[in-house]
């Protein structure tokens, strides 16, 4: 999503607090589920901080590396990673790559939709992105290389092509079977990569009517090219290609999620081959963009692609899926629902239709309860703004607070929030109207996003244990 312009702020809230350390709950039951639409946390208890990203499967490991984003700036702050046994459980391994002195990626430049890939004849992991100045004026693609896959990234500067930096923006990468690598440029390019990895050998297609963020995989030997149209940060019906070919044709065959719901509201960024015995499962990789507080309330949302001939689809959104089965689950079973009419209003908010509502900056919700966790089950809309949702001990110092998003262009009532576990005890759960609203414009001067600050709570859930 790229030309932006943003409106300005005033920072109001500070970054997540996390005070978590060795009462972190690693293992559950929950630990095979990915849940959508929610923050995840890491092994030290923070956020996981990867938006653009991908995944690398190294020796039945798998390394997960994206945008490491700010809640004060779109300026390039570094480029994350992230390494799983299971895809759910995530240890944060390094930034892998940090702002540099000068040059494409120096101070306030914009660095992107960062992959990665290792290439056959070399050996050495090459990771590509989008860089750009801040008004999205000056594009590069650029690359960096590393001999081991979470180590210290060299930027090697701007990608060539005939002798020429590649001056573009939104792009992608694709391994083929036969260790070929291809960047993916917005618009239609398709170049496929020298052997090593570090020029452009030539373009091979280029795609008409394609769009943004583009991602390529391969089933039975048909080739996919999704792209999402371009609405700034904003969701969209993201669409998709086929072709027998990479070099094509490639004939464009619409959505492949139900018209209206903006991919389940997010941005095509990946997609991962998910090996499970002979099979291989294509598994969607999406951004749930949340400007202007991209680190503590931007999410994911990952699930399997359905992918048979041409047709691919996401044919319904599972927020709660489990990686064994790969089928939707409940994240909630085991914990006790309380209906909003059980939670006591406040000043500042109101019961509206079965739920607790507030527009009011500064109204508190503060709710007692004694376990390990909680989570909010809450309505996102047009008019929906910024929540801070806090977890108080009983001597009321605070041991998780962060930002959680309730905007969303269609209404959507879903799970917010599962705080992080904590060892059982007597607790406070603080929920607080932030006033602040995901509001920015693009480079036409076009605003997008909210039009109020509005909370709406409908259920919380307690977990004892």
């Amino acid at each position: 999503m790229q030309y932006r312009i943003f409106l300005s702020f005033i920072v109001l809230f500070c970054s997540p607090v996390f005070v978590l350390g060795k009462d972190f709950c690693l293992n559950s039951e929950k630990q095979a589920v990915i849940v959508n639409g929610i923050p995840w946390f890491d092994d030290r208890g923070g956020i996981v901080n990867a938006h653009g990203a991908c995944i690398v499967e190294e020796d039945g490991r798998y390394y997960l590396f994206g945008e490491w984003k700010s809640d004060k700036s779109n300026a390039f702050p570094g480029f994350s990673c992230y390494s799983s046994d299971d895809l759910v459980n995530w240890k944060f391994e390094n930034v892998v790559l940090r702002v540099q002195p000068d040059g494409i990626l120096g101070p306030n430049r914009v660095g992107e939709r960062v992959k990665v890939m290792k290439c056959p004849k070399t050996g050495e992991y090459v990771m590509f992105m989008h860089a750009d100045d801040m008004g999205y004026k000056d594009p590069y693609i650029g690359y960096a290389t590393c001999k081991t896959i979470d180590g210290d990234y060299q930027l090697q500067g701007p990608l060539l092509y005939q002798g020429k930096p590649v001056k573009r923006w939104d792009m992608g990468t694709f391994q083929d079977s036969d260790g070929r690598g291809y960047l993916l440029i917005h618009h239609g390019p398709v170049y496929r990569l020298s052997d090593d990895y570090r020029s452009v050998e030539t373009e091979v297609a280029h795609v008409k009517g394609a769009g943004e963020s583009p991602a390529m995989f391969k089933k039975e030997g048909i080739y996919y090219l999704l792209y999402s149209n371009l609405t700034s940060w904003e969701k969209n019906d993201n669409f998709y290609f086929t072709a027998p070919r990479i070099e094509g044709p490639w004939t464009r065959r619409g959505l492949f999620c139900p018209e209206g719901r903006l991919t389940y509201n997010s941005q095509t960024t990946f997609v991962f081959p998910l090996r499970r015995g002979n099979d291989t499962i294509p598994l969607f990789m999406g951004d749930r963009w949340s400007y202007p507080r991209q680190a503590s309330a931007a999410t994911y949302v990952w699930m399997p692609l359905q992918a048979e001939g041409t047709k691919l689809s996401m044919p319904e959104y599972w927020q709660a899926w489990d990686m064994r089965t790969l089928r939707p689950t409940d994240a909630l079973k085991g914990g006790k629902m309380l209906p909003s009419g059980k939670i006591r209003c406040p000043a500042h908010w109101r019961r509206e239709d079965g739920a607790l509502v507030s527009d009011t900056p500064g109204g508190k919700m503060e709710m007692g309860f004694e376990g390990t966790h909680a989570a909010l089950i809450g309505e996102a809309g047009p008019l929906g703004g910024y929540a801070r949702v806090s977890v108080l001990d009983s001597q009321r110092d605070t041991v998780y607070s962060s930002l959680v998003d309730y905007y969303s262009k269609y209404p959507e009532t879903a799970i917010r929030i599962i705080t992080p576990c904590k060892p059982r005890g007597k607790y406070t759960l603080c929920v607080e109207v932030t006033g602040i609203s995901p509001v920015w414009t693009d480079k036409s001067k076009r605003i997008y996003g909210s039009k109020g600050c509005r909370i709406g709570i409908r259920q919380a859930c307690i977990f004892e244990e």
